[in-house]
C-alpha cells in the first residue's frame, strides 16, 4: 500500500476494528469506510486548536467596565432565580 492510500473497511470490518481503525487515526491515517465496496464515510484525524498559553486571547476579548459590579452580580443571580 503506498504512502498516500487510505485505508478501506467495510462496514462489518469497522465494527469489528473500531479501536485499530482509531489508533490508526490518532497516527495520522485517513480511513475509508465502505458499504457493498462503495465508499460512504471517510475517517480523519480531528484537528484541536490549541492555546498557545497563558495570554493566547489578550487583546481578543472585551469586558465592559460594570462586568463585576455589584448591579451585573445581582442581575445574574436573578437570572438563575438566587
Amino acid at each position: 500500500m503506498s504512502e498516500h492510500a487510505l485505508e478501506q473497511y467495510n462496514i462489518h470490518e469497522a465494527k469489528t476494528q473500531l479501536s485499530r481503525i482509531i489508533e490508526r487515526v490518532e497516527q495520522g491515517a485517513e480511513v475509508v469506510i465502505s458499504r457493498s465496496g462503495k465508499p460512504v464515510a471517510k475517517v480523519v484525524p480531528l484537528r484541536m486548536a490549541q492555546r498557545t498559553g497563558r495570554g493566547a486571547l489578550a487583546g481578543q476579548l472585551y469586558r465592559s467596565p460594570d462586568w463585576d459590579s455589584a448591579a451585573t452580580n445581582a442581575a445574574i443571580a436573578d437570572d438563575f432565580g438566587l
